[in-house]
C-alpha cells in the first residue's frame, strides 16, 4: 500500500473499509497517499476508531491535521476531542489550512485555546495572529485594541475579513498595514469619510492625495468636508498640515483650500499663529475669492505683511494693501498706496495727519508737488522737516509763482543744509516777495549763496531794488551803477561807475543819463569816455541821434582840458561846430589847428560851406594851391588881400599865377599891380605881357 503503484486507490480503499481489519494502518496509508483523508476520518469516527485518527495525525502525517479537523467537524465530533487532538499533535502542519477548515464551518472559536497557547509560546506566524484577530472580531472581544496593538497579523487578510462584518475595524486593519487602496475603497463604500480623512492626513502621501482629490472621484466633496471639519482639527503635527495643504494646492482647489485654511487658522487651533499658513490663506483668497481678503487681513496678525501687500497691489486690491500697511504701521508704504494706486490725495493727507510721520509727509509732499499743489506740498515737506527735494520744489514753485510758500520751505531747508543752491534760491525768493529787510539781513550775515548770480537774475527780471542790495553787498559797482540807472538814481549810478572805473559802465550810465536828460551827470560820465578814442564815435552818435547837440558840444568843450585829450576830441568838436555852431569854428581852429585831424575837418568845413575856415585849414595843411583856389572860388567869404598875396607865392603850380591874374582882373583890377609885384620873381613875363595885350589891358 505504501510503495506500490499497481493498484486502484479507490477500489483498494473500499476493499479495506469493507474488510474491517483489526489494524486500520493499511487503510490509513492508502487514504493518506491518495488524498482520501476526509473519507478516512468519516469511516474511522463512525466506527468508533478514534484512536486511529490520533495515530494518523500524530505518527503517520501531522500535516493532514487541518483536513482531519474539518472532517471531524463535519460529523459533529465533540469539540473537546478536536481540541485535544490539535493539542497533542506536535508535528508540522499548516496553520492557515487549519484556520481555513475551521472557518469554513464557522467554528473558529474552537481553536482559540490552541492559538493563544501558540502566541504564548512566542509564535509570530501571521496565520496564527490572523485567526485570533478574526475570532476577536466575531466575538467583539477588544477587537479594535488587538488590531491596533498586534504586530503580526496580515492587515490585508484581516481587513478583508472585517469589511462585511465591521467596516470600521477593516479601516483600522488597513490603516495599520498602510493598505491605501483597500482602505479608500472600504471607506468610500461605507461612507467612512471621517476615517479616510484622518488616514490621509496622517499618511502624508502626495500621490494618494492626488488620487482622492481628482475630479473623477465622486466621493471628493464629502471627503474634503471631513478633512476640513475633523481630521485637521484633530492633528497636532505641523507636517500633517503642511502635506495636506500642499496636496490641495497641487490639486488646484483654491476654494477648498480656503475652507481648509480657515479651519486651521481662524479657529483656535495650535496652528492659528502659523506664519506660512496665514500667508497661504490670504494669498489663496487673493487668487480665488477676493471678497474674503479684507476679512483675513483684519483677523490675522502673523503674516508677511509687506510681501502680501505687494502681491495685493499686483492684483489691484489697493484697499486691502493699504489696510495691511496701516495695520502693521508701515505707514510710508500705506500712504504710497493711497497716492499711487488709489490716487486720492485727500485720503493721503488725512492719513498723514493721523500718523504724523516725516517719511509719510515727505511722500505726500512729493505727490502734491507733482500735481502742482505747491502750497500743500511745501506744508507737507515742512511738517516732514525734509529739505531733500529742494530742486523739484524750487522748480515747481518758480513755475507757479508761489514765492511766499517757497520762502517758508527754503527757510526750513537752510536750517537742515547749508547748501549754495538753497541759500541762493532763498535770496531770489526774498527778492520776488519784496522782503528787502530779510534780504539785506540775510546777505549781511555769513552765507554760502552765489550772490552775484542771483543779483544778475534779479536784474534780468527787473527787480532792481533787490539787485541793488545784492550788487552793493558784493561790491560789484559796475552792475550796481547800471542797476541804479534803472532805479533813476543817477547820482548814485555815477558814483558807482566811478568806483567800477570801467569804460563800459561809464558808457551805460552816461547813455542812461542822456536818455533821461540828466546832462550834468551824463557829462561827468562822458569825460571818462571821450578820452578813449575808440569810444568817442559811439558817444557822439548817441547824443546826435537824440538831438542833444548843445550838450554834446558842451561835453567836448569840457574835455579839451583833460590830460588825456587826444586829436579825435578836437577834431570832432570842430566838425560839430561846423554843423551846429559855425561861428565858433574859426576861433576853435585858430586855437587848436595843430591838434585836429585837418583832412577830416577840411571835409566838414567844405560840406558846411565855411570857406574862410577851409582856406585857413588849407594854409595850415600847406595845401596852398587849394587855398588859392578856394579864395578865388569864394572871394566874398574867403579872400583877404594880404593873405592871398602871402599864399600865392607858395603855390607849387605856376599856372596858379595866371589864374590869380585873371581873378584880380575880374574882381580887384586896382590891386593888380600889387599882385604882379609879388608874382614877378617866378612869373613868365612874356606870357603875361602877351596875355595882357590879348585882353586889351596893355596901353
Amino acid at each position: 500500500c505504501r510503495e506500490s503503484n499497481c493498484y486502484s486507490p479507490e477500489r483498494v480503499k473500499n476493499f479495506l473499509k469493507e474488510a474491517k481489519l483489526t489494524d486500520q494502518l493499511p487503510l490509513i496509508i492508502v487514504c493518506d497517499r491518495y488524498d482520501f483523508v476526509h473519507d478516512l476520518v468519516l469511516y474511522l469516527y463512525r466506527n468508533n476508531l478514534q484512536k486511529y485518527i490520533e495515530i494518523y495525525v500524530q505518527k503517520v502525517n501531522p500535516s493532514r491535521l487541518p483536513v482531519v479537523v474539518g472532517g471531524l467537524l463535519d460529523v459533529d465530533c465533540s469539540e473537546d476531542i478536536i481540541k485535544n487532538l490539535i493539542l497533542v499533535v506536535r508535528g508540522q502542519f499548516n496553520t492557515d489550512e487549519l484556520v481555513e477548515e475551521v472557518e469554513k464551518r464557522n467554528r473558529l472559536k474552537l481553536i482559540l485555546p490552541w492559538l493563544e497557547s501558540r502566541v504564548h509560546e512566542g509564535s509570530v506566524e501571521p496565520a496564527t495572529h490572523n485567526a485570533i484577530a478574526k475570532i476577536y472580531i466575531d466575538s467583539n472581544n477588544n477587537a479594535e485594541r488587538f488590531l491596533m496593538e498586534n504586530q503580526y497579523y496580515d492587515s490585508k487578510v484581516v481587513g478583508k475579513y472585517c469589511e462585511k462584518r465591521d467596516p470600521h475595524l477593516a479601516c483600522k486593519a488597513y490603516e495599520r498595514g498602510n493598505c491605501d487602496r483597500e482602505l479608500i475603497a472600504v471607506c468610500n463604500e461605507n461612507s467612512l469619510f471621517k476615517s479616510e480623512a484622518r488616514y490621509l492626513v496622517k499618511r502624508r502621501d502626495m500621490e494618494l492625495w492626488a488620487e482622492v482629490l481628482n475630479d473623477e472621484n465622486q466621493y471628493r466633496r464629502p471627503l474634503i468636508d471631513q478633512v476640513v471639519q475633523t481630521a485637521l482639527a484633530e492633528t497636532q503635527d505641523p507636517e500633517d498640515i503642511s502635506v495636506t495643504v500642499k496636496a490641495f494646492m497641487a490639486a488646484d482647489l483654491p476654494n477648498e483650500l480656503i475652507e481648509l485654511l480657515e479651519k486651521i487658522v481662524l479657529e483656535n487651533s495650535v496652528f492659528s499663529d502659523h506664519r506660512n499658513l496665514q500667508n497661504l490663506l490670504i494669498l489663496t483668497a487673493i487668487k480665488a475669492d477676493k471678497t474674503k481678503v479684507m476679512e483675513y487681513i483684519n483677523r490675522l496678525d502673523n503674516y508677511d505683511a509687506p510681501d502680501i501687500a505687494n502681491i495685493a497691489i499686483g492684483s489691484q486690491l489697493y484697499e486691502e494693501a493699504f489696510a495691511i500697511f496701516k495695520k502693521f504701521e508701515v505707514n510710508s508704504s500705506a500712504v504710497q498706496v493711497l497716492i499711487e494706486n488709489v490716487s486720492n490725495l485727500d485720503r493721503a493727507y488725512e492719513f498723514a495727519e493721523r500718523c504724523n510721520e516725516p517719511a509719510v509727509w515727505s511722500q505726500l509732499g512729493k505727490a502734491q508737488l507733482q500735481q502742482n499743489m505747491v502750497k500743500e506740498a511745501i506744508d507737507s515737506y515742512i511738517k516732514a522737516d525734509d529739505p531733500s527735494a529742494y530742486l523739484d520744489v524750487v522748480e515747481t514753485a518758480s513755475k507757479t509763482e508761489s514765492w511766499e510758500d517757497l520762502v517758508r520751505y527754503l527757510q526750513m531747508a537752510r536750517k537742515k543744509a547749508r547748501d549754495t543752491y538753497i541759500e541762493s534760491e532763498l535770496i531770489y525768493a526774498y527778492a520776488k516777495t519784496s522782503r528787502y529787510a530779510d534780504l539785506e539781513e540775510f546777505v549781511s550775515s555769513p552765507n554760502h549763496a552765489d550772490v552775484g548770480k542771483i543779483g544778475d537774475r534779479c536784474f534780468d527780471a527787473g527787480m532792481y531794488e533787490s539787485a541793488k542790495l545784492l550788487y552793493n553787498n558784493i561790491s560789484n559797482f559796475a552792475k550796481l551803477a547800471i542797476t541804479l540807472v534803472h532805479l533813476k538814481e543817477y547820482q548814485g549810478a555815477v558814483d558807482g561807475a566811478r568806483k567800477a572805473n570801467s569804460t563800459r559802465t561809464w558808457k551805460e550810465v552816461c547813455f542812461a543819463c542822456v536818455d533821461n536828460e540828466e546832462f550834468r551827470l551824463a557829462q561827468m560820465c562822458g569825460l571818462h569816455i571821450v578820452v578813449h578814442a575808440d569810444e568817442l564815435e559811439d558817444l557822439i552818435t548817441y547824443y546826435q541821434d537824440r538831438g542833444f547837440f548843445e550838450e554834446l558840444m558842451a561835453l567836448l568843450e569840457a574835455s579839451l582840458g583833460l590830460e588825456r585829450a587826444h586829436m579825435g576830441m578836437f577834431s570832432e568838436l570842430a566838425i560839430l561846430y561846423s554843423r551846429y555852431k559855425p561861428d565858433k569854428l574859426k576861433e576853435h581852429l585858430e586855437l587848436f589847428w595843430s591838434r585836429v585831424n585837418i583832412p577830416k575837418v577840411l571835409r566838414a568845413a567844405e560840406q558846411a560851406h565855411l570857406w574862410a575856415e577851409l582856406v585857413f585849414l588849407y594854409d595850415k595843411y600847406e595845401e596852398y594851391d587849394n587855398a588859392v583856389l578856394a579864395m578865388m572860388a569864394h572871394p566874398t567869404e574867403a579872400w583877404r588881400e594880404g593873405h592871398f598875396k602871402d599864399i600865392i607865392t607858395k603855390v607849387a603850380n605856376i599856372e596858379m599865377y595866371h589864374r590869380a591874374i585873371q581873378f584880380y582882373l575880374d574882381y580887384k583890377p586896382m590891386l593888380l599891380n600889387d599882385l604882379l609885384l609879388v608874382l614877378a620873381p617866378r612869373l613868365d613875363h612874356t606870357r603875361t605881357v602877351n596875355y595882357f595885350t590879348k585882353t586889351n589891358h596893355l596901353q
